[in-house]
């Protein structure tokens, strides 16, 4: 397996593991109070758009040329510092 292709394999499963982070934060906004709710709501769908973000970056870059991918590759390294501080920043709201 060549670099570019285990990355994309690595990727892919950071974003899967993010799904779940995701879906246990929902969990808990659902027992929140109302009053915060949609608040958490609202960081939830932030999550959700950031990931769907870097999957597109995932994508682009799964697609592109052997002399093209470290190139995209910093861009999705980008897009994954982004999504890490939002699960963070999200994380602590919900203690």
């Amino acid at each position: 397996m060549n670099k570019k292709d285990e990355y994309v394999r690595q990727m892919h499963s950071r974003l899967d593991h993010l799904s779940a982070e995701i879906d246990v934060l929902s969990a808990r906004a659902e027992q929140m109070a109302a009053e915060s709710k949609s608040e958490y709501h609202r960081q939830i769908e932030v999550l959700r758009a950031k990931r769907d973000d870097a999957r597109q970056h995932l994508d682009k870059l799964q697609k592109s040329g052997e002399s093209a991918w470290e190139d995209m590759k910093a861009g999705l390294e980008l897009a994954w510092e982004a999504i890490g501080e939002a699960v963070s920043s999200a994380k602590s709201r919900f203690k």
